[in-house]
Protein backbone atom coordinates (compact mmCIF):
# COMPACT_ATOMS: atom_id res chain seq x y z
CA UNK A 1 0.00 0.00 0.00
CA UNK A 2 1.18 3.55 -0.79
CA UNK A 3 1.35 6.25 1.86
CA UNK A 4 -1.82 7.85 0.49
CA UNK A 5 -4.84 6.06 -0.94
CA UNK A 6 -6.03 7.14 -4.38
CA UNK A 7 -9.51 7.53 -2.92
CA UNK A 8 -8.59 8.89 0.48
CA UNK A 9 -11.28 9.55 3.12
CA UNK A 10 -10.12 13.16 3.46
CA UNK A 11 -10.93 13.82 -0.21
CA UNK A 12 -14.19 11.82 -0.22
CA UNK A 13 -16.36 14.93 -0.57
CA UNK A 14 -14.51 15.64 -3.81
CA UNK A 15 -14.43 12.21 -5.44
CA UNK A 16 -18.02 11.40 -4.50
CA UNK A 17 -19.12 14.51 -6.44
CA UNK A 18 -16.52 14.52 -9.23
CA UNK A 19 -15.86 10.87 -10.00
CA UNK A 20 -12.92 11.15 -12.46
CA UNK A 21 -11.00 13.68 -10.32
CA UNK A 22 -8.76 11.19 -8.43
CA UNK A 23 -7.27 9.77 -11.64
CA UNK A 24 -6.77 13.30 -13.00
CA UNK A 25 -5.09 14.41 -9.77
CA UNK A 26 -2.79 11.40 -9.91
CA UNK A 27 -1.26 12.84 -13.10
CA UNK A 28 -0.44 16.13 -11.36
CA UNK A 29 2.39 16.80 -8.90
CA UNK A 30 1.54 16.70 -5.21
CA UNK A 31 2.73 19.74 -3.31
CA UNK A 32 3.04 19.95 0.41
CA UNK A 33 1.83 23.12 2.12
CA UNK A 34 2.86 24.82 5.32
CA UNK A 35 -0.71 24.50 6.62
CA UNK A 36 -0.72 20.74 5.98
CA UNK A 37 2.66 20.30 7.68
CA UNK A 38 1.50 22.37 10.67
CA UNK A 39 -1.62 20.21 10.86
CA UNK A 40 0.48 17.03 10.92
CA UNK A 41 2.61 18.42 13.75
CA UNK A 42 -0.45 19.56 15.71
CA UNK A 43 -1.98 16.08 15.34
CA UNK A 44 1.14 14.57 16.88
CA UNK A 45 0.80 16.93 19.85
CA UNK A 46 -2.86 15.97 20.22
CA UNK A 47 -2.06 12.26 20.04
CA UNK A 48 0.58 12.23 22.77
CA UNK A 49 -1.48 14.63 24.94
CA UNK A 50 -4.54 12.39 24.69
CA UNK A 51 -2.50 9.27 25.42
CA UNK A 52 -1.14 10.91 28.57
CA UNK A 53 -4.63 11.94 29.70
CA UNK A 54 -6.02 8.45 29.19
CA UNK A 55 -3.00 6.77 30.80
CA UNK A 56 -1.71 5.20 27.58
CA UNK A 57 1.76 6.68 28.16
CA UNK A 58 3.58 7.93 31.24
CA UNK A 59 4.58 11.55 31.88
CA UNK A 60 8.22 10.82 31.00
CA UNK A 61 7.23 9.57 27.52
CA UNK A 62 4.95 12.59 27.02
CA UNK A 63 7.76 14.99 27.96
CA UNK A 64 10.21 13.20 25.67
CA UNK A 65 7.89 13.37 22.67
CA UNK A 66 6.90 17.01 23.26
CA UNK A 67 10.57 17.97 23.62
CA UNK A 68 11.26 16.32 20.25
CA UNK A 69 8.26 17.93 18.55
CA UNK A 70 9.33 21.37 19.76
CA UNK A 71 12.45 21.07 17.61
CA UNK A 72 10.29 21.31 14.49
CA UNK A 73 10.60 24.71 12.80
CA UNK A 74 6.79 24.88 12.57
CA UNK A 75 6.33 24.46 16.32
CA UNK A 76 3.96 26.93 17.99
CA UNK A 77 3.03 26.89 21.70
CA UNK A 78 -0.57 27.33 20.58
CA UNK A 79 -0.50 23.64 19.66
CA UNK A 80 -0.30 22.74 23.34
CA UNK A 81 -3.43 24.80 24.04
CA UNK A 82 -5.42 23.38 21.12
CA UNK A 83 -4.38 19.88 22.17
CA UNK A 84 -5.58 20.66 25.69
CA UNK A 85 -9.00 21.67 24.34
CA UNK A 86 -9.16 18.51 22.22
CA UNK A 87 -8.25 16.33 25.21
CA UNK A 88 -10.81 18.10 27.41
CA UNK A 89 -13.53 17.29 24.88
CA UNK A 90 -12.48 13.64 24.77
CA UNK A 91 -12.42 13.43 28.56
CA UNK A 92 -15.84 15.06 28.79
CA UNK A 93 -17.32 12.54 26.34
CA UNK A 94 -15.68 9.60 28.11
CA UNK A 95 -17.09 10.69 31.48
CA UNK A 96 -20.62 10.71 30.05
CA UNK A 97 -20.58 6.89 29.85
CA UNK A 98 -21.88 4.92 32.82
CA UNK A 99 -18.62 2.98 33.00
CA UNK A 100 -15.13 3.64 31.67
CA UNK A 101 -15.17 3.29 27.87
CA UNK A 102 -12.66 1.61 25.59
CA UNK A 103 -10.39 4.30 24.07
CA UNK A 104 -7.79 4.06 21.28
CA UNK A 105 -5.83 6.62 19.26
CA UNK A 106 -4.55 6.78 15.69
CA UNK A 107 -6.44 3.63 14.73
CA UNK A 108 -5.62 2.54 11.17
CA UNK A 109 -8.74 1.36 9.34
CA UNK A 110 -9.15 -0.59 6.11
CA UNK A 111 -11.91 0.75 3.84
CA UNK A 112 -11.38 -1.58 0.88
CA UNK A 113 -14.76 -3.27 1.45
CA UNK A 114 -16.42 -0.06 0.26
CA UNK A 115 -13.68 1.98 -1.46
CA UNK A 116 -11.01 0.18 -3.56
CA UNK A 117 -7.57 0.16 -1.91
CA UNK A 118 -8.61 2.87 0.54
CA UNK A 119 -7.54 3.25 4.16
CA UNK A 120 -7.28 5.93 6.82
CA UNK A 121 -6.60 6.73 10.47
CA UNK A 122 -9.11 7.65 13.17
CA UNK A 123 -7.68 10.23 15.57
CA UNK A 124 -9.69 8.77 18.45
CA UNK A 125 -12.05 5.82 18.76
CA UNK A 126 -14.15 5.37 21.88
CA UNK A 127 -16.70 2.67 22.70
CA UNK A 128 -19.12 2.32 25.58
CA UNK A 129 -22.82 1.95 26.27
CA UNK A 130 -23.54 0.62 22.78
CA UNK A 131 -22.04 3.71 21.08
CA UNK A 132 -18.95 3.83 18.90
CA UNK A 133 -17.51 7.37 18.93
CA UNK A 134 -15.15 8.70 16.26
CA UNK A 135 -13.49 12.09 16.90
CA UNK A 136 -11.47 13.90 14.25
CA UNK A 137 -9.17 16.81 15.13
CA UNK A 138 -8.71 19.58 12.57
CA UNK A 139 -6.10 22.30 13.05
CA UNK A 140 -7.25 24.63 10.28
CA UNK A 141 -8.55 28.16 10.79
CA UNK A 142 -10.61 28.38 7.59
CA UNK A 143 -14.27 27.56 8.12
CA UNK A 144 -15.93 25.12 10.53
CA UNK A 145 -16.21 21.64 8.99
CA UNK A 146 -19.80 20.39 8.92
CA UNK A 147 -20.01 17.05 10.70
CA UNK A 148 -23.52 16.04 9.60
CA UNK A 149 -23.19 13.15 7.11
CA UNK A 150 -19.53 14.07 6.68
CA UNK A 151 -18.20 11.45 4.21
CA UNK A 152 -14.67 11.43 5.64
CA UNK A 153 -15.89 10.61 9.15
CA UNK A 154 -18.53 8.18 7.90
CA UNK A 155 -15.82 6.28 6.06
CA UNK A 156 -13.71 6.25 9.22
CA UNK A 157 -16.73 4.87 11.08
CA UNK A 158 -17.19 2.10 8.51
CA UNK A 159 -13.53 1.19 8.91
CA UNK A 160 -13.79 1.29 12.70
CA UNK A 161 -16.82 -1.02 12.56
CA UNK A 162 -14.75 -3.54 10.62
CA UNK A 163 -12.09 -3.38 13.34
CA UNK A 164 -14.32 -3.45 16.41
CA UNK A 165 -17.42 -5.47 15.48
CA UNK A 166 -15.44 -8.73 15.85
CA UNK A 167 -14.61 -7.57 19.40
CA UNK A 168 -17.89 -5.97 20.51
CA UNK A 169 -20.30 -7.68 18.11
CA UNK A 170 -23.94 -6.59 18.25
CA UNK A 171 -23.23 -4.42 21.27
CA UNK A 172 -22.47 -1.57 18.87
CA UNK A 173 -25.83 0.07 18.22
CA UNK A 174 -25.05 3.70 17.39
CA UNK A 175 -22.32 5.75 15.78
CA UNK A 176 -21.30 9.21 16.98
CA UNK A 177 -19.05 11.44 14.89
CA UNK A 178 -17.29 14.55 16.19
CA UNK A 179 -15.21 17.23 14.47
CA UNK A 180 -13.04 19.24 16.86
CA UNK A 181 -11.61 22.55 15.62
CA UNK A 182 -10.24 24.36 18.69
CA UNK A 183 -8.78 27.26 16.71
CA UNK A 184 -12.30 28.07 15.54
CA UNK A 185 -13.96 27.26 18.87
CA UNK A 186 -15.97 24.69 16.93
CA UNK A 187 -16.88 21.27 18.32
CA UNK A 188 -19.70 19.53 16.42
CA UNK A 189 -21.27 16.12 16.79
CA UNK A 190 -23.71 14.01 14.77
CA UNK A 191 -25.00 10.48 15.20
CA UNK A 192 -26.70 7.70 13.27
CA UNK A 193 -27.52 4.03 13.72
CA UNK A 194 -25.19 1.28 12.59
CA UNK A 195 -27.82 0.27 10.01
CA UNK A 196 -27.93 3.80 8.58
CA UNK A 197 -24.14 3.89 8.32
CA UNK A 198 -23.98 0.51 6.56
CA UNK A 199 -26.73 1.57 4.14
CA UNK A 200 -24.71 4.68 3.27
CA UNK A 201 -21.67 2.49 2.67
CA UNK A 202 -23.61 0.39 0.17
CA UNK A 203 -24.88 3.57 -1.48
CA UNK A 204 -21.42 5.02 -2.12
CA UNK A 205 -19.76 1.72 -3.08
CA UNK A 206 -20.60 1.91 -6.84
CA UNK A 207 -19.52 5.57 -6.95
CA UNK A 208 -16.21 4.65 -5.35
CA UNK A 209 -15.66 1.88 -7.90
CA UNK A 210 -16.34 4.29 -10.78
CA UNK A 211 -14.02 6.90 -9.27
CA UNK A 212 -11.26 4.31 -8.84
CA UNK A 213 -11.62 3.32 -12.48
CA UNK A 214 -11.68 6.97 -13.61
CA UNK A 215 -15.18 6.78 -15.06
CA UNK A 216 -17.94 9.36 -14.82
CA UNK A 217 -18.24 13.06 -15.63
CA UNK A 218 -16.28 15.95 -14.21
CA UNK A 219 -18.41 18.13 -12.00
CA UNK A 220 -17.26 21.44 -10.52
CA UNK A 221 -18.35 22.74 -7.14
CA UNK A 222 -17.16 23.78 -3.69
CA UNK A 223 -15.14 20.54 -3.51
CA UNK A 224 -12.73 21.90 -6.17
CA UNK A 225 -10.93 24.05 -3.61
CA UNK A 226 -8.33 21.48 -2.57
CA UNK A 227 -8.15 19.60 -5.88
CA UNK A 228 -4.74 19.61 -7.57
CA UNK A 229 -6.51 20.54 -10.82
CA UNK A 230 -8.12 23.62 -9.23
CA UNK A 231 -7.52 26.51 -11.63
CA UNK A 232 -6.66 24.35 -14.65
CA UNK A 233 -9.70 22.05 -14.88
CA UNK A 234 -11.79 22.63 -18.03
CA UNK A 235 -15.03 21.54 -16.36
CA UNK A 236 -14.44 24.13 -13.65
CA UNK A 237 -13.72 26.81 -16.24
CA UNK A 238 -16.90 25.96 -18.14
CA UNK A 239 -18.95 26.20 -14.97
CA UNK A 240 -17.48 29.55 -13.92
CA UNK A 241 -17.74 31.20 -17.33
CA UNK A 242 -21.11 29.65 -18.08
CA UNK A 243 -22.54 30.97 -14.83
CA UNK A 244 -23.08 34.36 -16.47
CA UNK A 245 -24.22 33.29 -19.93
CA UNK A 246 -27.96 32.94 -19.26
CA UNK A 247 -27.86 35.84 -16.81
CA UNK A 248 -26.32 38.17 -19.44
CA UNK A 249 -29.21 37.45 -21.82
CA UNK A 250 -31.76 38.44 -19.16
CA UNK A 251 -29.89 41.64 -18.19
CA UNK A 252 -29.56 42.79 -21.83
CA UNK A 253 -33.34 42.76 -22.16
CA UNK A 254 -33.92 44.95 -19.08
CA UNK A 255 -33.34 48.59 -18.15
CA UNK A 256 -29.95 50.36 -18.20
CA UNK A 257 -29.30 49.86 -14.48
CA UNK A 258 -29.17 46.60 -12.56
CA UNK A 259 -32.15 46.04 -10.30
CA UNK A 260 -31.56 45.03 -6.65
CA UNK A 261 -32.58 41.50 -7.63
CA UNK A 262 -30.03 41.46 -10.47
CA UNK A 263 -27.31 42.80 -8.16
CA UNK A 264 -28.09 39.94 -5.78
CA UNK A 265 -27.71 37.49 -8.64
CA UNK A 266 -24.33 38.97 -9.65
CA UNK A 267 -23.10 38.73 -6.07
CA UNK A 268 -24.20 35.12 -5.81
CA UNK A 269 -22.69 34.04 -9.11
CA UNK A 270 -19.55 36.17 -8.90
CA UNK A 271 -18.30 35.02 -5.51
CA UNK A 272 -16.83 31.74 -6.74
CA UNK A 273 -15.76 33.39 -10.02
CA UNK A 274 -13.41 35.75 -8.14
CA UNK A 275 -11.85 32.90 -6.16
CA UNK A 276 -11.46 30.83 -9.33
CA UNK A 277 -9.77 33.74 -11.14
CA UNK A 278 -7.23 34.12 -8.31
CA UNK A 279 -6.48 30.40 -8.49
CA UNK A 280 -6.02 30.49 -12.28
CA UNK A 281 -3.70 33.49 -11.86
CA UNK A 282 -1.57 31.62 -9.31
CA UNK A 283 -1.43 28.52 -11.52
CA UNK A 284 -0.38 30.66 -14.52
CA UNK A 285 2.50 32.13 -12.51
CA UNK A 286 3.59 28.66 -11.41
CA UNK A 287 3.48 27.54 -15.04
CA UNK A 288 5.69 30.41 -16.22
CA UNK A 289 8.19 29.91 -13.38
CA UNK A 290 8.43 26.21 -14.19
CA UNK A 291 9.26 26.97 -17.85
CA UNK A 292 5.89 26.77 -19.59
CA UNK A 293 4.95 30.18 -21.08
CA UNK A 294 1.48 31.69 -20.88
CA UNK A 295 0.82 33.71 -24.08
CA UNK A 296 0.63 37.45 -23.35
CA UNK A 297 1.96 37.20 -19.79
CA UNK A 298 5.31 37.10 -18.02
CA UNK A 299 6.64 36.85 -14.49
CA UNK A 300 8.15 40.05 -13.08
CA UNK A 301 9.78 40.88 -9.77
CA UNK A 302 7.25 42.06 -7.23
CA UNK A 303 7.55 44.83 -4.67
CA UNK A 304 10.52 44.40 -2.35
CA UNK A 305 11.18 45.90 1.07
CA UNK A 306 14.67 46.87 2.18
CA UNK A 307 16.11 44.94 5.12
CA UNK A 308 19.22 44.96 7.29
CA UNK A 309 21.86 42.35 6.46
CA UNK A 310 22.84 42.52 10.17
CA UNK A 311 20.44 44.67 12.21
CA UNK A 312 22.33 44.41 15.52
CA UNK A 313 25.62 45.59 14.03
CA UNK A 314 23.90 48.40 12.11
CA UNK A 315 22.19 49.76 15.22
CA UNK A 316 25.35 49.42 17.30
CA UNK A 317 27.23 51.51 14.73
CA UNK A 318 24.53 54.19 14.79
CA UNK A 319 24.73 54.44 18.59
CA UNK A 320 28.55 54.46 18.50
CA UNK A 321 28.41 57.36 16.04
CA UNK A 322 26.49 59.44 18.59
CA UNK A 323 22.87 58.78 17.61
CA UNK A 324 20.67 58.74 20.73
CA UNK A 325 19.47 55.20 21.53
CA UNK A 326 15.97 56.56 22.28
CA UNK A 327 15.78 57.87 18.71
CA UNK A 328 16.43 54.37 17.34
CA UNK A 329 14.41 52.14 19.65
CA UNK A 330 10.66 52.29 20.34
CA UNK A 331 9.13 50.68 23.40
CA UNK A 332 5.90 49.21 22.03
CA UNK A 333 3.72 46.68 23.88
CA UNK A 334 2.55 43.52 22.16
CA UNK A 335 -0.92 43.64 20.64
CA UNK A 336 -3.97 42.36 22.51
CA UNK A 337 -4.09 39.27 20.28
CA UNK A 338 -0.37 38.56 20.80
CA UNK A 339 -0.70 38.81 24.60
CA UNK A 340 -3.80 36.56 24.57
CA UNK A 341 -1.90 34.00 22.49
CA UNK A 342 1.02 34.22 24.92
CA UNK A 343 -1.12 33.69 28.03
CA UNK A 344 -3.90 31.53 26.64
CA UNK A 345 -7.56 32.60 26.62
CA UNK A 346 -8.51 31.46 30.16
CA UNK A 347 -5.60 33.21 31.92
CA UNK A 348 -5.89 36.26 29.68
CA UNK A 349 -9.59 36.61 30.51
CA UNK A 350 -8.94 36.13 34.21
CA UNK A 351 -6.19 38.76 34.41
CA UNK A 352 -7.23 41.49 31.99
CA UNK A 353 -10.59 40.50 30.50
CA UNK A 354 -12.26 43.46 32.23
CA UNK A 355 -10.17 45.88 30.18
CA UNK A 356 -11.12 44.43 26.79
CA UNK A 357 -13.77 46.13 24.68
CA UNK A 358 -14.98 45.14 21.24
CA UNK A 359 -16.12 48.13 19.18
CA UNK A 360 -18.63 47.41 16.41
CA UNK A 361 -17.01 46.53 13.11
CA UNK A 362 -17.57 48.38 9.86
CA UNK A 363 -20.54 47.12 7.83
CA UNK A 364 -19.70 44.37 5.37
CA UNK A 365 -21.81 42.47 2.86
CA UNK A 366 -22.94 38.92 3.67
CA UNK A 367 -25.60 36.57 2.35
CA UNK A 368 -28.82 36.30 4.32
CA UNK A 369 -27.84 32.88 5.64
CA UNK A 370 -25.05 34.44 7.74
CA UNK A 371 -25.83 33.92 11.47
CA UNK A 372 -24.89 37.50 12.39
CA UNK A 373 -27.78 39.97 12.84
CA UNK A 374 -28.36 42.62 10.18
CA UNK A 375 -26.27 45.78 10.63
CA UNK A 376 -28.00 48.56 12.53
CA UNK A 377 -26.20 51.91 12.29
CA UNK A 378 -28.02 53.38 15.30
CA UNK A 379 -27.19 50.36 17.48
CA UNK A 380 -23.55 50.46 16.33
CA UNK A 381 -23.25 54.16 17.22
CA UNK A 382 -24.76 53.52 20.65
CA UNK A 383 -22.42 50.58 21.28
CA UNK A 384 -19.39 52.68 20.35
CA UNK A 385 -20.43 55.46 22.75
CA UNK A 386 -21.10 52.91 25.51
CA UNK A 387 -17.68 51.31 25.02
CA UNK A 388 -15.93 54.69 25.21
CA UNK A 389 -17.85 55.63 28.34
CA UNK A 390 -17.09 52.27 29.98
CA UNK A 391 -13.41 52.68 29.09
CA UNK A 392 -13.26 56.09 30.75
CA UNK A 393 -15.01 54.87 33.88
CA UNK A 394 -12.66 51.93 34.30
Amino acid sequence: MSEHALLSPSSAHRWLNCLPSPRLEATLPERSSRDADEGTLAHSVCEISAKKKFRKVKAAEYNRVIKQLKKDELWDDEMLRTAETYVDHLAERSMSFESEPYVAFEVKVDLASYVPESFGRCDCVMFGGGTLVITDYKHGKGVPVDVERNPQLMLYALGALKVYQPLFGEAIKRIELYVDQPRLSSYQGWSCTVEELLAWGEEIRPKAQMAFAGFGEYKAGSWCRFCRANGTCKAQAAQQIGAFDDFAAVVNQSADLLTPEQMAEVLKRGETLVEWYKTVKAKALDSILSGTPIPGYKAVEGRSVRAWSDQDKALEKLIASGIDRAAIYDSVPKTLAQIEKLLGKPKFGELVGEFVIKPPGAPTLADEGDPKPAYNSAAADFAAVADKKEGKET
